[in-house]
């Protein structure tokens, strides 16, 4: 492989910049669409400033090279075994490259996944794991535990019956394996540099990425207006009820968090970093949301703001902690966690105070609309899931809010490999006279490539339907857009060949019959 070093711009510091990769890679007879760029780039760089080693383009080029993978596809295919977990691996990392993880997230999750499963029959061979060793990793290999997780954070994802629990084999393990990852993918994890190989290794940094994912989605499940209607108190002066729904769990958090600071005369805060490290906030936000008493015979839980006098910080944030305790909520953070503005832990440390403590009241509020508020169906579900496991950013959070500037789209057209030109889409932040105007002209593009690139039956859909939010031509492309995916997966792992409902039809039927079974399909129509 000769390469311009000069090109590379490794001469004189070693490394490749991620802005270069595309065109290194094009010089190196190896073109990559953007989409599949930014993936190499969002698992290899681990430093945060943007630097490829020398080293990891070495693997880069190989592991592109190489079609061991799209050959034991063929292979399963071929052998009738059905469709494993097919969300790639992280084999594009090179063996040399150094990949950190944090200690206080390990010890925040084990305690968690401890709490979790304490009484699950499933997990006493694991369960309770010590936080100060590598327990963790090595409980994940046989792929129970991560099932049991993903069903903690979304109830019946996985059926139990299908998860292997005893006289384990090396078979047994990669089906859980695989059910985990795929299952993962289902509830909008983003999988698709992990593979089952990882997990039985038990990587840390995936192993802590993947559990993030899970734990993250369980705990903002009900951080959601249809959800949990008491949300609406949170509504400002001049707020409408789409402009509350738009919110991401993240930002709802936060207007709670600062709901109740107001309501105790305190100052707000903006993150959940910086400005909670002296503690003070969670006191005055503990003493807010903890139980009163009331006529439901809940007992009242006084709490001891004395430790507000304590000038240390660490020692201000272990009585804080202690009162988090009295009320059952001292998870994911310690007392240096606090201090540092550890943002991921205290982000899980407020989202469980929310789930436990809202202390949030319905509105009798007669203005509100109230049949306006529409639980998520589960094909909505589906398609927000699917776009989120392919890591899609920003994360969609609510389905045609999220949708309204195309940005989103426009990734899931360059994941089906349809090219997208950037230099026509307008990106945020969006001018505040005129933003709208910005999003409609991307939703515009969206549509004119569905029709012109994609060849997707798009009759009567226009860029004002997705910018609006209208649920059914909205619905219409998504799902063009995850069928064409779809179909892509299928003919990559078949080696190439076309593949229609025919083929699927056939392939379904020749499984069961193969299977000595007496059912058979004729179409995907219900």
């Amino acid at each position: 492989m000769h390469l311009n070093l000069t090109l590379l711009n490794i001469g004189g510091n070693g490394f490749i910049h991620t802005n270069d990769l595309t065109d290194v890679l094009k010089a190196a007879n190896l073109p990559l669409p953007g989409y599949k760029a930014r993936e190499l780039i969002q698992n290899l760089t681990t430093t945060g400033d943007g630097r490829i080693s020398f080293d990891e383009f070495i693997s880069i080029f190989q592991n592109l090279k190489s079609d061991d993978v799209a050959k034991s596809f063929r292979k399963q295919i071929n052998k009738k075994e059905g469709i494993c977990a097919i969300g790639g691996t992280s084999e594009q990392s090179s063996a040399g490259t150094q990949h950190s993880y944090s200690e206080e997230e390990k010890y925040a999750f084990v305690n968690w996944i401890n709490k979790a499963l304490e009484k699950d029959p499933d997990c006493k061979h694991v369960v309770p794991m010590n936080p100060e060793t590598d327990d963790l990793f090595q409980a994940v290999g046989d792929g129970i535990v991560l099932c049991k997780m993903i069903n903690f954070s979304v109830p019946d994802t996985i059926d139990e019956r299908t998860i292997n629990k005893k006289k384990l084999t090396p078979f047994t393990i990669q089906e859980n394996l695989n059910l985990a990852l795929n299952s993962a993918s289902a509830i909008g994890c983003h999988v698709v540099n992990i593979g089952a190989e990882d997990l039985k290794e038990g990587k840390p940094y995936l192993v802590l990425g993947l559990l993030w994912q899970v734990i993250k989605i369980g705990l903002f499940a009900d951080i959601e207006i249809s959800r949990n209607e008491a949300l609406i108190a949170l509504l400002r002066e001049g707020e409408s009820l789409e402009d509350l729904m738009k919110l991401s769990p993240e930002e709802l958090l936060l207007r709670w968090a600062n709901y109740h600071l107001e309501n105790a005369g305190c100052n707000k805060v903006n993150n959940f970093s910086s400005d909670i490290k002296d503690s003070r906030a969670y006191y005055h936000l503990l003493n807010q949301v903890a139980p009163k008493g009331d006529e439901d015979g809940i007992p009242a839980i006084t709490i001891d703001m004395s430790g507000l006098r304590e000038k240390d910080d660490v020692q201000r944030a272990e009585c804080m902690l202690q009162q988090a305790e009295r009320l059952g909520c001292r998870q994911f953070v310690t007392a240096t966690d606090v201090v540092r503005g550890n943002p991921k832990l205290n982000l899980a440390f407020i989202a469980n105070l929310f789930n436990k403590y809202p202390a949030l009241h319905k509105p009798e509020n007669q203005d509100i609309d109230w049949s306006s508020i529409e639980g998520e169906t589960r094909e909505e579900r589906t398609f927000r899931n699917w776009m989120n496991s392919l890591g899609v950013n920003p994360r969609v959070n609510h389905l045609y809010s999220d949708l309204s500037d195309a940005l989103v789209i426009f990734q899931l057209y360059e994941k089906i490999k349809v090219p997208v030109d950037w230099n026509r889409v307008n990106k945020p932040p969006y001018p505040k006279l005129g933003g709208n105007m910005k999003k409609l002209e991307n939703c515009n593009y969206a549509v004119e490539l569905g029709k012109n690139q994609a060849k997707f039956s798009l009759v009567g859909i226009a860029g004002q339907d997705l910018n609006e939010g209208n649920r059914t031509l909205t619905l219409a492309l998504i799902w063009q857009l995850m069928r064409r995916y779809t179909l892509n997966i299928l003919e990559d792992i078949g080696g190439g060949e076309k593949v229609n409902d025919e083929i699927i039809v056939s392939w379904v039927n020749e499984t069961l019959t193969a299977a000595g079974k007496d059912s058979t399909i004729s179409s995907f129509k219900v």
